[in-house]
């Protein structure tokens, strides 16, 4: 009997040929049975089957609400909610109140252990090597992909569990009643990311140098990768030394920090052959005059122009894969069907983070130096002069969206400090000596507690599908998700020369990337609050938040578990320690003073959610989650994590 192997068909690549397009992965129709055989015999069929593995890569943070596949999944997470997560953003839905109601995360969340993956790309690997019908160029970039996919599967697993066990052959049950050769112990960390750097190395000159693929692996996807884990290697091993109880006694979790300058330098290699080119011409996204909009532009742009985008995960309208991001985030006033909108509301302690452009740090100016409020003719004035990052991250008050201006607002402020507002813009009332009913709100919010509008007085821009009917459940938003581009490889470069010891090389990869967002005056001597202070501003919402404040042993002091005052929001900006346990917001007033010079004015106010009643603690166990019983009992060579 013939054995089968089941195939996710890609319809367009039944055609003919072996080159297709990189959208060409998104048409999955029904799955198929088809002889292994034969499937490994035709390149289209073959790609098929790798369309199948790389829809099945998993992202911690991602656009289209897939929980992780892991054996512990609590509850279906939508893939906003992770970007609401970690007093970067406030999460304006009832059912997601908890995450700023919760004191500490449990050791479960963020686990990650599906074997049954690492199986199929191994029996991938495996029969592709065994293939004789293949032309030989097609055989070799075939097995290259399925080896990048399976590296940086390992790799989102080290990060979430630390050492896990390496298994590269298929396993093969021989029914005996013995499972002995099964069970596979915990390789040690470093171990596991030895074999993510080892694999990129080995597998990088068999992809691509083409800057146009971008769902497939190429080069610089595995360039980018190795300098990636290369540089978390570094990192856990420089600053884990100083949390030795965040360890194993065989390292299965913990790397010796005699390993730190070797990892640093490997990182630092593969990024530079991207950055100079070895891997074709990637460069940073620079098109549009608006240095805001450019920046927001990095995420839409799909064309051939975005030559900063390295590998992503593509969506495309029509082909059964679409996300609802833009459903579930857009502004309520501009909503498509004024169904869903405004889950995802950046906090005040991101926007505060975005520096002025001469470098300095300070908060939105809400009092002058006598603490008397500061009136803005523009709502939109209070954030001028800074990081154009911050415009392009965020949707400010009045900013545009598809065309309409953000109606943002929390009510009037009379004369005497009263504040005039109501429960919803659609219910208008007189201003005090008047008697026209009027809207005294904004129809995007803040009201407080006010569900799918905004609680922190701004809405997310990045990924944000500027296109007519992406907001529509019915159509969806094809906008895709970055893993890998330019920018970050110019940080991750710039963090491994820092760290040895070239501050000099550090300063202008740094600061290409600061230049892209208007901060036009260099930085002499990058530090470390800087390192941790750009990856911040430049990376948000793009799935590095945690990992990098884990690397870094900053997690368990960056969220304390200490409630914050406004004095805690506002001062210490820049510094990589700073407490981050609440979201803030800021509620933009209209004055009502008539006669007054600045009646019709707008000022500001800190404002904690009343839904912000918990504060977020990290605790040691949390630095690798939890391996659950059931792995344990069935297999008793896994060592339990440290803490748990």
């Amino acid at each position: 009997m013939n054995k089968i192997y089941i195939l996710s068909l890609v319809a367009l690549l039944l055609i003919t040929g072996s080159c297709k397009k990189d959208s060409d992965f998104l048409d999955v129709p029904p799955k198929q049975v088809i002889p292994e055989e034969t499937a490994f015999s035709d390149p289209a069929l073959v790609l098929s089957v790798l369309g199948d593995l790389y829809n099945r890569q998993r992202d911690f943070s991602s656009l289209d609400g897939q929980p992780e596949e892991r054996p512990y999944v609590i509850g279906d997470q939508p893939g906003w909610r992770t970007f609401a997560d970690f007093s970067e953003a406030f999460p304006s839905e009832n059912g997601s109140s908890f995450l700023v109601q919760r004191s500490s995360w449990d050791f479960m969340e963020w686990g990650m252990w599906n074997y049954g993956y690492i199986r199929d790309l191994n029996l991938f690997i495996q029969r592709a090597n065994a293939a004789t019908k293949l032309l030989e160029a097609d055989k070799t970039r075939f097995i290259a992909e399925a080896r990048f996919l399976r590296a940086n599967y390992y790799f989102e697993m080290v990060k979430r569990m630390g050492g896990v066990p390496l298994i590269t052959e298929p396993l093969t049950y021989d029914y005996s009643g013995v499972v002995t050769n099964l069970q596979v112990a915990r390789s040690k960390e470093s171990e596991i990311y030895d074999f993510v750097i080892s694999e990129a190395e080995a597998i990088k000159s068999k992809l691509p140098s083409d800057v146009s693929q971008k769902s497939r692996a190429t080069k610089a996807a595995a360039l980018a990768m190795e300098s990636r884990a290369a540089l978390y290697a570094g990192s856990i091993a420089k600053y884990g030394a100083g949390t030795p109880q965040v360890a194993t006694p065989g390292n299965e979790v913990g790397i010796p920090a005699s390993l730190a300058a070797g990892y640093y330098t490997k990182s630092l290699a593969a990024a530079e052959e991207i950055i100079n080119g070895g891997a074709g011409g990637y460069q940073l996204y620079k098109v549009l005059p608006d240095l805001s909009d450019n920046f927001a532009a990095i995420f839409l742009d799909k064309s051939s122009v975005n030559q900063e985008s390295i590998w992503i995960e593509d969506f495309k309208v029509n082909s059964g894969k679409v996300h609802g991001f833009t459903t579930n985030n857009q502004p309520f006033s501009i909503s498509d069907e004024g169904l869903d909108a405004g889950r995802l509301n950046p906090s005040l302690n991101l926007v505060e983070a975005f520096e002025k452009l001469d470098n300095t740090y300070a908060p939105i100016a809400t009092k002058d130096g006598s603490g008397n409020p500061v009136y803005y003719t523009n709502q939109l004035d209070a954030f001028a002069g800074r990081d154009a990052r911050l415009a392009g991250t965020v949707l400010l008050p009045n900013a545009t969206f598809k065309g309409k201006n953000v109606d943002i607002w929390a009510g009037y402020q009379l004369a005497d400090g009263s504040i005039f507002t109501s429960d919803d813009a659609g219910h208008l009332k007189a201003l005090p000596g008047t008697s026209v009913n009027i809207q005294v709100v904004g129809k995007d919010g803040p009201i407080n507690g006010q569900e799918f509008r905004t609680q922190s007085g701004f809405y997310v821009r990045k990924y944000l599908d500027p296109q007519i009917g992406s907001g529509r459940r019915g159509r969806q938003s094809d906008v895709a998700f970055i893993r890998y581009r330019y920018a970050e490889v110019l940080l991750n470069a710039a963090e491994a020369a820092f760290e040895l010891g070239r501050i000099s090389t550090a300063d202008g990869y740094i600061n290409q990337v600061r230049a892209r967002a208007g901060l036009t005056t260099p930085l002499t001597g990058v530090t470390f609050d800087r390192i941790v202070h750009e990856r911040r501003v430049e990376l948000v919402f793009e799935g590095h938040t945690l990992f990098d404040m884990k690397r870094w042993r900053l997690a368990h002091r960056v969220w304390d578990g200490g409630s914050m005052t406004v004095n805690d929001l506002v001062s210490n900006i820049g510094s990589a320690t700073k407490r981050n346990t609440q979201p803030y917001a800021l509620w933009p007033y209209k004055y009502y003073s008539p006669g007054s010079p600045n009646n019709g004015k707008w000022i500001y106010k800190e404002v904690l959610p009343s839904a912000v009643t918990g504060a977020s603690r990290f605790q040691f166990g949390n630095y690798y989650s939890l391996i659950t019983n059931e792995i344990l009992s069935a297999n008793p060579k896994i060592v339990k994590q440290p803490n748990q």
